[in-house]
């Protein structure tokens, strides 16, 4: 008898969650307005979602030099075709844009949140200087 009562409690334990999703469920969706005694505001609602500020900038180069080799504040970044948009924190740099046999570009720039800078570093190859003889 024990045995067939332990049986029965632990089926009917197995079955309590089976038993959850077969009630119907009520969605309840309030509107948006305020009502009654939970609320001081009576009406719509003033505020809404409201999303993350973005807390960085971005910086996209565009070249076709992909191999140029880019540092920020005198610290190596990466190369253009590597980095192609780098996400930093609002404040000014100093970027250098660098690639053998061409003229190096660096320019200050501000970064602010939520923007993006768009650079296009004229890295034309440098002249060669003739040998005399």
């Amino acid at each position: 008898m024990k045995r067939l009562m332990m049986i029965g409690i632990t089926v009917a334990v197995m079955m309590a969650p089976l038993a959850a999703y077969a009630r119907p469920v009520r969605v309840f969706v309030t509107p948006g307005f305020g009502w009654g005694w939970y609320s001081t505001y009576w009406g719509p609602y003033p505020y809404g979602y409201y999303g993350y500020a973005p807390t960085t900038g971005a910086v996209k180069f565009d070249t076709s030099v992909k191999d140029a080799e880019v540092y920020i504040d005198g610290a190596y970044a990466g190369t253009v075709g590597k980095l192609k948009t780098m996400n930093l924190r609002p404040g000014s740099y100093d970027i250098e844009v660098r690639a053998p046999g061409r003229t190096q570009f660096d320019k200050k720039v501000y970064v602010a949140a939520g923007k993006t800078l768009h650079l296009n570093p004229d890295l034309h190859v440098e002249a060669q200087p003739q040998a005399q003889p």
